[in-house]
């Protein structure tokens, strides 16, 4: 069992590293065409895969509305819906491609440096310990002492971070980092990071889509020139989830989400997720079924159930959240609160006491 010595107080120094650019995930499309169009396949195989159950009524205990309903309640037919969502779809790989030509290459050969930077946070953040023990009366430096041999990594925790040095390394090496601080400097970098680049974008998002949504319903002008073309679906199914005004479209779904990927900082990959992401639940909210097995239904509260109601004429003054979370409707009691006649549930219990 090797000796320990003094504990070793300067940092571990940050490793060099030489940038060169980011190979694309794929060699037949560029990283940049697939965050512009993998959006758009995603809207059409999941539009037409729900479109599929709706024509050969796979599922009609699960339906929100009967089929009847999307021929007699819509003033928009599937050509004019179709035609509007394809219009909607290349403003938005316009304005993607715009977006992109003006972001720097993304360099890749930095990891090694980045994950070091955040061990040595958290060597530092470890300095800080002796004082916080002390405010409730103990000893870091004795105690780490005490323990420097049985638990000398327990101990260089107590001790702020100072560890000891094995009497078997060689005279003036380098200090290094512990096992323990890199495992942690990778989880947070490899994993923490994106996830909550990841959810500060959907709050971003949400946050958006809430304020400009319920905006285009409070001012007059702005619902009857823009949104009201999306109400004309009363009957909401998958591939209406983009029928909006092109200039609704713009506004709401392609900033709200730029905003939240330029914010958050995301790579390309990232941005490609997110928006893939958001592209599903905005179908899945509109599809029109309520499956109980539908994991994205069950995460969230914003289903398909939830955004139908402001689909109708007596919930379209409620329910503005969209795509991900309700807590603004709930925070800001735009939450619709009354019974609602046409859940599959409702109509479950109609048809037994036939």
């Amino acid at each position: 069992m090797a000796n320990h010595s003094l504990y070793d107080s300067s940092l571990p120094p940050l490793p060099a590293y030489t940038l060169e650019p980011k190979p694309d995930l794929f060699p037949f499309i560029s990283d940049l065409w697939l965050s512009l169009v993998l959006p758009v396949i995603v809207y059409w195989v999941m539009s037409l895969f729900f479109h599929t159950i709706d024509m050969l009524d796979l599922f009609p205990h699960y339906r929100l509305h009967t089929p009847e309903e999307i021929t007699k309640r819509n003033h928009a037919t599937r050509y004019e819906v179709a035609r509007d969502v394809i219009i909607q779809q290349i403003i938005q790989i316009t304005t993607g491609y715009a977006l992109a030509i003006t972001e720097p290459q993304e360099m890749i050969g930095k990891t090694d440096y980045d994950i070091a930077v955040w061990a040595t946070r958290i060597r530092l953040a470890q300095r800080a310990l002796p004082g916080l023990l002390g405010l409730v009366g103990l000893n870091a430096t004795a105690i780490s002492k005490s323990m420097s041999s049985s638990y000398p990594l327990l101990a260089g925790v107590l001790a702020g971070g100072y560890y000891p040095v094995s009497s078997t390394d060689s005279a003036g090496a380098a200090p290094t980092f512990t096992a323990w601080e890199m495992t942690l400097a990778k989880v947070i970098y490899h994993f923490l990071i994106p996830a909550l680049q990841y959810f500060v974008a959907v709050f971003i998002l949400d946050t958006w889509q809430y304020f400009l949504h319920r905006l285009m319903h409070v001012n007059r002008w702005l619902y009857t020139t823009f949104h009201s073309r999306h109400h004309r679906l009363y009957v909401p199914y998958a591939y209406g989830a983009l029928y909006n005004h092109p200039i609704e479209g713009f506004l709401l779904d392609t900033l709200g989400a730029g905003i939240g990927f330029k914010v958050t900082g995301m790579s390309l990959l990232q941005g490609t997720c997110f928006f893939s992401f958001s592209t599903i639940k905005t179908i899945d909210d509109h599809c029109g079924y309520a499956f109980p097995w539908d994991p994205l239904q069950l995460i969230t509260s914003n289903n398909a159930a939830y955004h139908d109601i402001h689909h109708q004429t007596w919930g379209i003054k409620a329910n503005f959240s969209q795509p991900f979370f309700t807590f603004w409707d709930q925070l800001l009691g735009t939450k619709y609160s009354g019974k609602r006649s046409n859940k599959p549930s409702d109509r479950k219990q109609a048809e037994k006491a036939q």
